[in-house]
């Protein structure tokens, strides 16, 4: 075991140029995508799918995930099957070898899927060249972390493969009966009133707008709309779903306990979403509704709501914006002071034409 743990320093130097590998795509049967975590790089992970499944016609798609994100990807018309990866390296990789993957893609590329990947028994395994990780695979993507949005990061690892990308559409499926049961509860409580979704959900404490904040955003959103509001909440955002709730005392609605796959039955019935960068967020995208990301620790350059339907806020005057801290060591002014006007004026672009104005707005 210590061996295979210090192996990836000495085999790394061994394969600085690996040889150039060609995949025979016609005899690729079975690929796997490795990406374990968090729910939203997951969802953005997904733009690779019609551009494999127009490379390689003949073969089936798998995923491997953590356990708790699995839903990220299933019920995907592209997707075979979602796999849980389990607690170690070696009793992950005896799963995989049982189904005899041809290609491996490692779409995370860590320590640990490194080692996955390398011990798969796959012909072909394709991961970034990360230092200390490149033993792993025999056709190497790039090792920059990439300057453009995370999402398209993934594509770097078509581009090696000699795969088209013919496509930049990322994917998350709900089933009729998600969709229906949102739509009932929403209709009983806010009758025939389109509905905004709140997302107070954030990874990090610093990338959590404060209650006063959405407060705002939300009666200014209502001045110029006739709509209502869902918070859409996890475990941790009790607090803020009821703070929400009580700041605005009518027209909103604290949305029930759900798992990923209920809440976007909720998301994609709602007019408009509005969320912290979070996994919910880009599962909004994904379902092509129109979303207004708020950010301020984070590059919305990077990852913000992907794909046409997708905007974003950011104070970028601060000298301290997009500081990737996970507690802010100021004031949060990112997102206290963030501009009122600006998130109006993003929603009116992405949703305007969908959403009823307020009679107050008309006067």
């Amino acid at each position: 075991m210590i061996v295979f743990l210090l192996a990836p320093c000495y085999l790394d130097a061994r394969t600085k140029n690996p040889p150039p590998v060609t995949i025979a795509k016609e005899e690729v049967r079975r690929i796997l995508c490795i990406k374990p975590r968090g729910i939203g790089d997951i969802v953005l992970s997904t733009i690779i799918l019609d551009n494999l499944a127009a490379a390689f016609p003949l073969a089936t798609i798998d995923f491997l995930t953590a356990k708790f994100a699995m839903d990220a990807v299933r019920d995907h018309p592209l997707v075979g099957e979602v796999i849980g990866m389990e607690r170690g390296v070696f009793s992950t990789a005896r799963v995989l070898r049982k189904r005899k993957y041809d290609l491996v893609i490692d779409l995370w590329t860590n320590p640990r899927s490194a080692q996955i990947t390398l011990l798969s028994g796959a012909r072909y395994r394709v991961g970034y060249g990360y230092r200390g990780r490149r033993y792993a695979y025999n056709i190497l993507a790039t090792a920059d972390r990439g300057v453009g949005h995370s999402a398209e990061h993934n594509l770097e690892l078509l581009k090696v493969m000699d795969v088209p990308v013919i496509s930049r559409r990322i994917h998350f499926s709900t089933r009729p009966e998600e969709e229906e049961a949102a739509r009932q509860w929403l209709a009983g409580n806010f009758g025939s009133r389109q509905v905004v979704g709140i997302v107070p959900s954030g990874g990090w404490p610093s990338k959590r707008a404060p209650v006063a904040t959405w407060v705002a955003i939300c009666k200014a959103i209502e001045r110029e709309y006739d709509i209502g509001f869902v918070v859409l909440w996890g475990p941790g955002d009790e607090a803020d779903a009821d703070g929400i709730k009580a700041g605005l005392g009518h027209h909103v609605a604290i949305a029930p306990p759900t798992t990923v796959r209920a809440m976007a039955g909720f998301l994609k019935c709602c007019a408009l979403v509005i969320a912290n960068d979070s996994g919910p967020m880009h599962i909004a995208a994904a379902l092509g509704v129109p979303t207004v990301g708020l950010f301020g620790p984070t590059d919305p350059l990077s990852h913000g709501p992907f794909g046409p339907n997708g905007g974003y806020v950011i104070k970028s005057d601060l000298h301290c914006i997009v500081c990737n801290k996970l507690q802010c060591p100021y004031a949060h002014e990112c997102l206290v002071q963030i501009s009122l006007d600006a998130v109006v004026a993003e929603a009116r672009k992405l949703a305007g034409p969908r959403l009823r104005a307020s009679r107050r707005s008309e006067h």
